[in-house]
């Protein structure tokens, strides 16, 4: 199991910084990636200067880029790493 020590905003000017990096690579300008991806200009340059963007532009983003396999796993169940988790019944509501 990997730990992440960082920072909600330093994961996100990260993220913004590796999706310009693709960008890049892929010799696409700004105006290219908003025709391809359906995301204004506007957004993708505040996305790659500040690391702010909607969920629903970073996935058409990560799209356009060929980057959907990595969402695929955000938030899938974990497998068991102890005995112990393998007792512990999952919760089927949020409320106790």
């Amino acid at each position: 199991m990997a730990f992440i020590f960082k920072s909600p905003e330093s994961l996100l000017t990260d993220i913004a910084s590796r999706a310009k990096a693709m960008r890049l690579a892929a010799k696409l300008t700004r105006r290219t990636l908003a025709l391809k991806s359906g995301v204004a200009e506007a957004n993708i340059k505040r996305f790659e200067t500040t690391g702010q963007i909607s969920f629903q532009n970073l996935l058409k983003i990560a799209f356009a880029l060929d980057c959907m396999d990595e969402f695929e796993q955000l938030f899938n169940e974990r497998s068991p790493q102890s005995i112990d988790d393998l007792q512990t019944k999952t919760r089927q509501r949020g409320s106790l």
